[in-house]
């Protein structure tokens, strides 16, 4: 017989008195505290209030199980003995009730059928033994049991003004949920013009050029939805959490997010802007809601030298075709409530003396239009730390591609080049192979390289960066046209060495003004000025023939906006610029400006260029003249040092003296000194010291200097400082596991870490089985995607107490009672189900930390807990 139809058969008149006797008898009230009175403080078999004994709490139970057997005939089926065993079945599941963690509201939001089935989970066991026939019977008698309880509930005093109260509390939050949205509505007159705006906005920037799949048959560009990679943000000092780019901006209204080239700082301006003007948010992105994207690359407003523009200027500034059907005032309603999402990408990409104009004009603009959102982005080098924290911006870093991300990448791109996953699962096992390899692909620009190179030389890869760089142009300007059968008889023709030399010039020219953007017509006049020396090249057209024909030709330029040019990414600029330079052995004028950060990688590349006395003469130079300048001797000497990675062949007294120059910058005494390191690269790993002598602060930022670099070397680095108790050398080793390789990373540093006040952040399963080696460890924290079986099959459930929930694995909570000495847990987003919590534990408004001590809180304060992130505000 269904289930229903037995509960169908049990009248309400018996049901119901035996199911009031379950309960306390409650006066009137709301019964208004600070947590909610939960169904265990209303059960009278239990507790305080104890009215009913465990032999009556059976008697009801039996008397349920009997009612029900003898209504519907299932008695004469069953032997008494298994109606004994339903009837203790029932009971076992309604004493359950005084473990849950739920009010009376919730209980009746939920459901009776979910009740029930939340009832039979606390007591799993139950019905262990019994036939199929009973089993039907338990279940019955409980659905019915919960229908009546639910019933129950609504009939008590209390509950009605309870539920007044909880449906005022929720009318208020969602009142203000609606003041914010309001506030986020444009006017009727301006609503058509936005609209119009929204899909300029996703036109514009709503696809992404990945760099190599124009050598394929599929697009040089790719929608941005399905290329788009989320990386991970990181903060600063007082807060180096990781956290998805995307999201930098859910807590906070002004950042300023730093990031290497080719991190993917114009990508993620790129997603935030046309995932704000599509208006089809994920839950993530909610906080965009109703926002207005204005996205301002730098290197455009200031071409040519030009002022930058006010608010009514933005539009027509960055050459949108609408920006004269703005109606009047528009920008100044928009920015005067709140509206603007302000993206200003590129503070590196202008003169180092336009930099302090370029930030007076950004504190007119926030204090004008505070209350907007503001993300402003910036190589590491080009501004000093704390360059904007007085205008209240928090400072992050983009962190380089993990090696879940790389994986990624190489899938999604060899899906959109269509090569089928052969081509990427051998590209893998490469990367995973040859370290050298695996240390370049740490950002998205380098990945797409190495995925392109991959498959136009079927599996060949060159090693070191200045190799791939040559064999990338290479690709581009000679091999793919002819390859690909372009030239025709009368088309221009421009063999791999003119095009390089025609680049160079144009590269160098950007460089020495710095611009990473120039007119066209200055361009055009710059090859003619080149032509008269190439008469092979100058014979086939004008000047603004070859212009043309590089643009559409060589894959290294682009037109961002009608008039002016760029280079598809600023990497290709300094790289070429650098061959320009040593080939017009501009060697003095290379280190008369190797203190600016525009420079730093074109005296990279120059020393990459370089024959080995070219390499030793610029060396040298940087040195002396680091020796004999105090404002900029740390930098040059560092920027020495990182050259030393790309010196293939190099004297070695020569290498010996930007050894000994680096070294007496370690250890690192700052966030911005430690960075400064890792951009050296892996041969700082020889520098660093070990853990001895070093104050708590210096062992800490020599940690994030061996962190940054992020390759397999630096891990007997890293196991160096794995004794130490300082909880922010500790949560940095631990953050970074997913970035080296599981096991070995997992058994020379984490394996060492105390976990006092450590939350062990894990990721996969693989971590999760590699605690559980090391003995388990009480604290916990869930960074990745995980099904509560998955969990609990790797888990240590002996020693887990503290858990940390980071993603919400979208599943109910009542596994957690399968950890039986878990008592806390602090959800760092929304989750749903929280109801099914085991009443055992108990929900933390922030992770359990250690109390603060400012001795050891550096430069950075007091830290109460490291990793706790600020929390959102409202959408």
């Amino acid at each position: 017989m269904d289930p229903a139809a037995i509960g169908a058969r049990l009248a309400s008149s018996v049901v119901a008195p035996l199911i009031r006797k379950l309960f306390v008898a409650e006066g009137p009230g709301a019964g208004l505290v600070d947590r909610p009175v939960r169904i265990s403080g209303l059960v009278s078999f239990t507790g305080e209030k104890r009215v009913l004994s465990e032999v009556d709490l059976h008697k009801i139970a039996k008397e349920l199980v009997g009612r029900a057997a003898q209504s519907t005939g299932v008695a004469e089926r069953l032997p008494s003995y298994e109606l004994r065993a339903v009837a203790h079945a029932v009971a076992d599941s309604l004493r359950a009730m005084d473990s849950i963690d739920m009010d009376d509201v919730q209980a009746v939001q939920l459901g009776h059928t979910a009740l029930a089935q939340h009832l039979r989970a606390q007591s799993p066991s139950a019905t262990l033994g019994l036939s199929s026939d009973a089993v039907y019977l338990y279940v019955s008698v409980l659905d019915t049991a919960c229908l009546h309880i639910v019933h129950f509930f609504t009939q008590r005093s209390a509950f009605v003004a309870r539920t007044l109260v909880e449906q005022s509390r929720r009318i208020d939050e969602l009142s203000a949920k609606i003041d914010v949205l309001i506030a986020r509505t444009p006017s009727p007159a301006d609503a058509p013009f936005e609209e119009r705006y929204a899909q300029y906005i996703a036109s514009k920037h709503g696809k992404l050029t990945i760099f190599g799949l124009d050598l394929s048959e599929s697009p040089g560009t790719w929608p941005l939805d399905a290329a788009y990679l989320s990386l991970d943000a990181v903060g600063d000092t007082t807060n180096p959490m990781l956290l998805p780019a995307d999201q930098v901006l859910a807590g906070r209204n002004r950042v300023l997010l730093r990031g290497v080239a080719g991190s993917g700082k114009t990508t993620l301006v790129q997603w935030l802007a046309v995932s704000t003007a599509q208006k089809d948010l994920d839950e993530r992105l909610l906080y965009l809601y109703g926002l207005v994207p204005f996205v301002l690359p730098l290197r455009t407003l200031t071409r040519g030298g030009q002022a930058l523009p006010t608010p009514d200027e933005f539009l027509s500034e960055v050459g949108c075709p609408i920006a004269s059907l703005q109606p009047t005032g528009w920008f100044d309603r928009v920015l005067r409530s709140g509206r603007g999402l302000i993206l200003v990408d590129g503070i590196d990409e202008i003169p180092e003396s336009e930099r302090q104009e370029a930030r007076r004009w950004l504190q007119d603009l926030v204090g004008s239009y505070p209350s907007n959102r503001w993300l402003v982005t910036s190589r590491p080098s080009a501004v000093r730390e704390d360059w904007l924290v007085g205008d209240d911006f928090a400072e992050l870093d983009l962190a380089s591609m993990s090696r879940d991300n790389v994986i990624e990448f190489v899938k999604r791109w060899h899906k959109a080049a269509g090569t089928g996953d052969q081509y990427a699962q051998d590209l893998l096992r490469a990367i995973r192979a040859k370290q050298d390899l695996g240390r370049l692909a740490t950002n998205p620009l380098m990945c797409a390289l190495i995925c392109a190179l991959h498959q136009d030389r079927r599996g060949y890869l060159p090693d070191g960066r200045k190799e791939i760089y040559d064999a990338a142009l290479s690709m581009l300007l000679a091999r793919r046209d002819r390859e690909r059968g372009i030239y025709k008889p009368g088309t221009i023709r421009i063999g791999e060495a003119h095009h390089v030399q025609l680049l160079q010039k144009l590269a160098y020219w950007m460089i020495r003004n710095g611009r990473s953007e120039m007119d066209r017509s200055d361009a055009v006049r710059l090859l003619a000025h080149a032509l008269p020396s190439m008469p092979q090249i100058a014979g086939q057209g004008t000047a603004d023939d070859i212009y043309r024909h590089l643009l559409i030709r060589s894959g290294l330029l682009r037109e961002p906006t009608e008039g002016s040019m760029d280079f598809i990414h600023r990497t290709f600029q300094d790289y070429l610029g650098a061959k320009a330079a040593v080939e017009g052995l501009d060697f003095d004028f290379l280190i008369q400006h190797a203190h600016l950060d525009q420079w730093e990688d074109v005296i990279r590349m120059s020393v990459a260029h370089a024959r080995m006395s070219e390499r030793a003469r610029l060396l040298t130079g940087l040195v002396e003249r680091g020796d004999g300048s105090e404002a900029e001797g740390r930098r040059l000497h560092l920027l020495a040092a990182a050259c030393l990675e790309h010196a293939t062949e190099l004297d070695p007294a020569v290498r010996a003296e930007v050894q000994r120059r680096a070294a007496d910058l370690i250890p690192p005494q700052s966030a911005e000194q430690a960075r400064a390191l890792a951009d050296v690269g892996p041969v700082v790993l020889d520098l660093l010291p070990g853990p001895e002598g070093l104050t708590p602060d210096e062992a800490y930022f020599t940690v994030l200097t061996a962190t940054r670099i992020g390759t397999d070397p630096a891990i007997p680095v890293l196991a160096a400082y794995g004794e130490l108790l300082d909880i922010r050398v500790r949560a940095e080793l631990a953050r970074v596991w997913s970035r080296f390789d599981c096991d070995r990373y997992g058994e020379e540093v984490i394996a060492h870490l105390s976990d006092e006040y450590l939350y062990f952040p894990v990721s996969s399963p693989a971590e999760l089985r590699a605690l559980r080696s090391f003995g388990g460890r009480p604290h916990i924290k869930i960074s990745g995607p995980f099904t509560p079986e998955a969990f609990l099959r790797a888990c240590d459930p002996g020693s887990l107490r503290d858990l940390w929930v980071e993603v919400d694995p979208g599943c109910t909570w009542e596994w957690l009672g399968e950890l039986p000495r878990l008592t806390t847990v602090f959800f760092e987003v929304p989750v749903s189900g929280t109801e099914t919590l085991p009443r055992s534990v108990r929900v933390l408004d922030e992770p359990l930390g250690p109390p603060p001590d400012p001795s050891a809180a550096g430069d950075g304060g007091a830290q109460p807990w490291v990793g706790r992130p600020r929390p959102a505000s409202g959408l």
